[in-house]
């Protein structure tokens, strides 16, 4: 009798075990698929259309408003692309490393909550309000622009190597080629250095343009950035802005902004 409660426990226990990981099994795939959907709604299709300045902003659907991922939508962000934010002849064409997880599960740029990248661009000047990564039409309006280095998602930069970033780097010439900002800024500059394999750049003007834009490198806007706090970052993103309006003014360009 014994042995015969003890074997219908381990039936028991056995059958838990697997209602557990089916319901876990399912969990995650709900959670790509709603995954995918959020990126369906809000950006087109990258194979589709890989670029947002492809459609005119003002044409471009709805996108839906902040929204926070799932954990398991994080996790199936891994090695998602986003499109990048950019239109022809801005002022200035933003660039990142590469799409952390929180941006890889929403398709927004610099959208993990505590990038500075949004405030410092309010302090800068280059905006008027604090925006934010949904503001899309906000940031194309006021003649500004993203895109990364690599389009991959990782949790860390750290996870690029060197050929990614330098094949990241002939990407970004040729998107400059293409879209001809008057400047491109790339926001870290150990980054920067690899990518262009210019081993003693620093954060400022640089000598060599990016395409027919002028290039500029600015301090990495993540919080793990302990060496500038959002005032100095701020100041820096104000520095470019001022080298942008005072070429805009001494060498305005039809067409442009």
């Amino acid at each position: 009798m014994v042995s015969g409660l003890l074997a219908a426990r381990r039936a028991a226990s056995d059958t838990v075990s697997m209602v557990a990981r089916q319901y876990t099994d399912t969990v995650k795939a709900q959670a790509c698929a709603r995954l995918r959907l959020h990126h369906l709604i809000a950006f087109e299709h990258a194979s589709l259309v890989p670029r947002m300045s492809d459609v005119p902003a003002r044409t471009r659907p709805a996108t839906p408003g902040p929204w926070k991922p799932t954990r398991e939508q994080l996790q199936a962000a891994k090695d998602a692309a986003i499109p990048d934010l950019i239109a022809p002849d801005l002022r200035v064409l933003f660039c990142g490393i590469n799409p952390g997880l929180y941006s890889g599960a929403t398709g927004r740029h610099f959208a993990r909550p505590g990038n500075r990248f949004w405030p410092a661009l309010f302090r800068s000047g280059f905006t008027d309000r604090l925006l934010t990564p949904w503001d899309d039409a906000a940031m194309l309006e006021r003649g500004l622009g993203i895109t990364n280095l690599v389009n991959r998602t990782t949790a860390t930069a750290a996870e690029l190597d060197d050929d990614e970033l330098r094949a990241g780097g002939a990407r970004l010439t040729a998107t400059a080629a293409r879209y001809r900002p008057r400047y491109v800024a790339v926001v870290g500059v150990t980054s920067y250095r690899i990518a262009f394999q210019r081993p003693k750049a620093v954060i400022g003007p640089q000598d060599e343009p990016i395409g027919p834009a002028r290039a500029w490198v600015l301090p990495n806007p993540s919080g793990l950035n302990a060496h500038y706090q959002l005032p100095e970052l701020g100041q820096v993103f104000a520095d470019l802005r001022r080298a942008v309006e005072a070429d805009a003014a001494s060498h305005p360009i039809a067409g442009r902004r």
